[in-house]
């Protein structure tokens, strides 16, 4: 009789399993592109009043960030459960890999028993990894699942997009006169449209997300439903959406734990109170794990802040930027709740890149005409100039984050303290953003690029750090060292120090003029390229010539390969008019070509335009 109880248990279905196991659902309301500019976070201006009956039932955290401010990075960093420069997926539209023994999180939800749904954007940098949903598209619901199976549910809603703050025409609600422009905007009609248009967004979107909750409560499931709420990056607005300060990573999330499920809540939890604690996305992948029962991996690079299996909160929040649509970046930034620290590797180019798709934004537009024209004051003009390696913000005297304190004798500690936790993480998690994307791939080949990192063979990556920290100062007493870093022969040391001639300008240029034309020759398109634009832009006439040339060939997708020639046609960009006898030639090269991923095949065609004036 025994065996036969047994057998029959083998052949009841999971679900029914779990419905005796008592295993809570769980359920996602995430908005796109906006900060905590919500009421219950004391937004004067705001209209949102579910979201803000949510928060007064539950628990909002003060200090929650979305590690990149831009949707698809962020979002790898929540579906994977590691830093994206970990594994390759910093950059925006980028298809990285994960090891085989890795899985995205929910599919180990799935494996529990959960009925996982997703409605309805994925926009990972990374390949799907078995399956991952029960149901990802526009009718994703709980209510497909079974009978008492428990469910994990996204709700994704899209009407807060920066693209949406752009489109006309639109009635603001919002009075734009009394809208909260920042001090780093210009306060002209059109931004004030801009913003009250945006909060507009979020009214609506707040009325989607009650009707999520009133769902559960009408279908009985609210006692038994975990629920958290936030938005996917900062707003939409330009010096938000894509810059890595406080005003693109900080979001709102919003957590309630029903009394029955009480003792998964977080430690601190109280109805209707705050978190001080530091939380941010690489948090949700081991937090949902930890809720489910599921034991969190070692390879996962946050903490559970609720369930079994909580843990302290880490020092500091962590944010990054690399490539955004079809512009190159390198910058880290940190912050420990009070001060934000941002490092940036390429300081010769400014926050504020000219990317097609942000410039749709009025906003966009009308400020970087006004910086142009020099009618930006100082404050609003730093978003368009280049920048200073090191920035340091103290958020609770500057909330807008526009006086730089990094070389205030007063913060001297503040700022080495940040730097060294930066200059730790990276080691930490395997940093690859010191290399150019197109070896981040090249070097993995045969693996992965979490597994090349890790691998000392094939990612030197302290001796490539400390050549790209010093290039990246911008200091002349370094260039005996960057005449090393040019004969190096890992080629990632050899781009760095030929960024660190490029950075250092003419002079550093005029004494390794014999490196950098050696460098010309280089099969790593990287050395190669930033060679080209240095000899160009400070070469002589024969020089600038074969650089040209050198630099022409490099953006051709069909013969380059696309990281290559949206690096070539980044850097022929910068030379502006000294590249105008590229012109004819440019308006000849291919832009596409097969086995580009996504919609990264149109960037090149975007750069392209832009350097002709199109």
């Amino acid at each position: 009789m025994r065996k036969l109880l047994a057998l029959a248990l083998l052949l009841v279905s999971p679900a029914l399993l779990l419905a005796d196991q008592q295993l809570p659902n769980i359920v996602w309301i995430s908005s796109e592109d906006n900060g905590p500019h919500l009421g219950c976070y004391g937004d004067k201006y705001a209209d949102t009043p579910n979201l803000d009956a949510l928060a007064a039932k539950g628990m909002k955290y003060l200090h929650c960030w979305s590690n990149a401010p831009v949707c698809a990075p962020a979002r790898t960093t929540i579906i994977s459960g590691i830093f994206p420069p970990a594994i390759g997926g910093q950059h925006m539209r980028s298809e990285s890999v994960l090891p085989a023994a890795f899985k995205m999180f929910p599919v180990y939800l799935r494996q529990r028993g959960y009925y996982c749904t997703n409605n309805s954007k994925e926009d990972y940098n990374l390949k799907r990894t078995g399956k991952v949903w029960d149901q990802s598209n526009g009718k994703a619901h709980w209510r497909g699942r079974q009978e008492g199976q428990p469910f994990f549910s996204v709700f994704n809603f899209t009407v807060s997009h920066e693209s949406k703050i752009r489109s006309r025409p639109h009635t603001a609600v919002h009075d734009p006169a009394e809208a909260p422009v920042p001090s780093y905007h210009p306060d002209r009609p059109e931004v004030r449209q801009d913003w009250a248009q945006y909060y507009d967004n979020l009214t609506t979107m707040d009325k989607q997300a009650g009707r999520i909750l009133k769902q559960l409560d009408e279908e009985g499931l609210a006692e038994d439903t975990i629920v958290l709420y936030w938005g996917d990056h900062g707003s939409g607005m330009p010096r938000s959406k894509r810059t890595p300060l406080n005003s693109g990573l900080q979001v709102p999330l919003i957590v309630h734990v029903p009394e029955k499920w009480k003792a998964l809540a977080p430690s601190e939890y109280q109805v209707g109170g705050d978190s001080e604690r530091l939380v941010s996305f690489i948090d949700l992948a081991p937090t949902m794990l930890s809720l489910a029962g599921v034991k969190v991996p070692d390879w996962m690079q946050g903490v559970p802040f609720m369930g079994k299996q909580e843990k302290p909160a880490k020092p500091y929040m962590y944010g990054f930027r690399g490539r955004m649509d079809e512009r190159y970046d390198l910058v880290r930034s940190c912050s420990d709740g009070r001060y934000v620290y941002v490092r940036n590797f390429l300081p010769y180019k400014p926050h504020g890149q000219i990317l097609w798709y942000q410039m749709e934004t009025p906003t966009t537009r009308i400020w970087h005409e006004m910086f142009l024209n020099g009618e930006a004051n100082p404050v609003q003009s730093a978003f368009w100039q280049p920048r200073q390696p090191e920035e340091l913000y103290d958020l609770q005297s500057d909330k807008d984050e526009v006086v730089n304190l990094a070389g205030n004798p007063e913060h001297a500690e503040t700022l080495k303290k940040m730097r060294t936790v930066i200059h730790d993480w990276q080691l930490e998690i395997r940093d690859l953003g010191f290399l150019p994307e197109g070896e981040i791939h090249s070097r993995s080949e045969g693996s992965s690029p979490y597994e090349m990192g890790h691998d000392p063979a094939k990612y030197p990556l302290k001796k490539i750090q400390a050549a790209a920290e010093m290039a990246s100062m911008k200091q002349a007493d370094n260039l005996p060292a960057l005449q090393k870093d040019l004969q190096a022969d890992d080629s990632a040391i050899r781009f760095w120090g030929a960024l660190g001639v490029l950075m250092l300008g003419q002079t550093a240029a005029d004494k390794t003029t014999d490196q950098l034309q050696t460098l010309l020759q280089d099969k790593a398109y990287g050395p190669r390229v930033v060679a080209a634009e240095t000899l160009a832009q400070y070469g002589s006439p024969e020089d600038r010539e074969k650089s040209l040339q050198v630099l022409i060939d490099s953006a051709n997708i069909a013969d380059s390969g696309v990281y290559s020639a949206m690096f070539a046609l980044n850097a022929i960009d910068e030379l502006s008019e000294i590249a105008d006898p590229l012109k004819p030639q440019l308006k000849e090269l291919p832009t596409k070509a097969k086995d580009v991923p996504g919609r990264v095949s149109s960037y090149c065609g975007r750069l392209v335009g832009h350097i002709l004036g199109d």
